[in-house]
C-alpha cells in the first residue's frame, strides 16, 4: 500500500468497483481499461487509476486491467478474502430481514447468532437461528470468536449494546439504530442511517424538479 492513509471516499467507492468487475467475469471479460471501466461505472477514468495507485499499481500501460486480478486485489484490500462471524442484535423487523438476506452468506459473512430482551421472541427460530437472550451475548461472543456486532435495537439501547459487544471482543460494529455511538479505538464502526439516505434521495428528486421548472422558464422566457 503506497500511502498509509487512504481517504474514506475513495473505500466507499471500492465495493462499487468490485459489484461491477463479478458482472464483468460473469460475462467472460478478461482485461477493460481505465476508459472503458469508466464508460461502465460512471467515474472517470482519472479517478479510478487515482484510486487503484493509493494501493500499488494493478494495471499495464497498453494493457489495462486484468479482471480476476484485480478482483482478487481489491478483495484483498477489503478484507473480503476471510469469512467474517456475526451477531445480530435485536429481532425485530430489521433484524429479522437481516438475518434473511443470505446474500451476505455468499460474500462470507455468516449471521451465527440474533439477540433479544423480549421473552416473547427468545427461544425462537428465525431462518434455522435460535433467538437467544441478550444476557448470554458476552459468552457467547467469547466462545464463539464472533467478529462483527449488528445493532437493531432503539436508539436509547443500542450504546449499551455497543458497549458490551465491544467488551466481549467483536472487532466491528455495523449500527442501524438511529443514533451515533461510540465505541473504543480497536473497534470499527460503521453507521448506517437509512433516514440520512432518504433525505438524500428527497433532496436529489427536489434539485432535478428545480432545474427542469428552470428550464421550462427559461424557453417561456425566450
Amino acid at each position: 500500500m503506497k500511502n498509509a492513509k487512504i481517504s474514506n471516499a475513495v473505500i466507499k467507492r471500492l465495493p462499487r468497483y468490485r459489484r461491477y468487475l463479478i458482472e464483468l467475469r460473469k460475462k467472460g471479460v478478461e482485461k477493460i481499461s481505465s476508459k472503458e471501466f469508466s464508460n461502465l461505472i460512471g467515474y472517470t477514468a482519472s479517478q479510478i487509476r487515482q484510486d487503484l495507485n493509493n494501493f500499488g499499481g494493478f494495471g499495464q500501460q497498453g494493457y489495462g486491467y486484468s479482471v480476476d486480478g484485480l478482483y482478487d486485489e481489491i478483495s484483498a484490500i477489503l478484507g473480503l478474502d476471510k469469512e467474517y462471524r456475526m451477531v445480530i442484535m435485536g429481532a425485530g423487523n430489521l433484524g429479522q430481514a437481516i438475518a434473511k438476506y443470505t446474500h451476505f452468506h455468499k460474500q462470507g459473512f455468516k449471521v451465527c447468532g440474533v439477540f433479544e430482551i423480549s421473552p416473547n421472541l427468545i427461544g425462537k427460530d428465525l431462518d434455522g437461528i435460535e433467538i437467544m437472550d441478550y444476557e448470554n451475548i458476552v459468552e457467547y461472543v467469547e466462545e464463539e470468536e464472533i467478529d462483527i456486532g449488528i445493532i437493531c435495537v432503539n436508539q436509547n439501547n443500542a450504546q449499551e449494546v455497543a458497549d458490551k459487544l465491544s467488551f466481549a471482543g467483536v472487532k466491528g460494529i455495523w449500527n442501524f439504530a438511529p443514533t451515533d455511538i461510540e465505541v473504543p479505538k480497536h473497534v470499527a464502526l460503521e453507521n448506517v442511517h437509512l433516514s440520512d439516505s432518504l433525505h438524500s434521495l428527497a433532496y436529489h428528486m427536489n434539485d432535478i424538479q428545480k432545474k427542469d421548472q428552470s428550464k421550462e422558464k427559461a424557453k417561456k422566457e425566450e
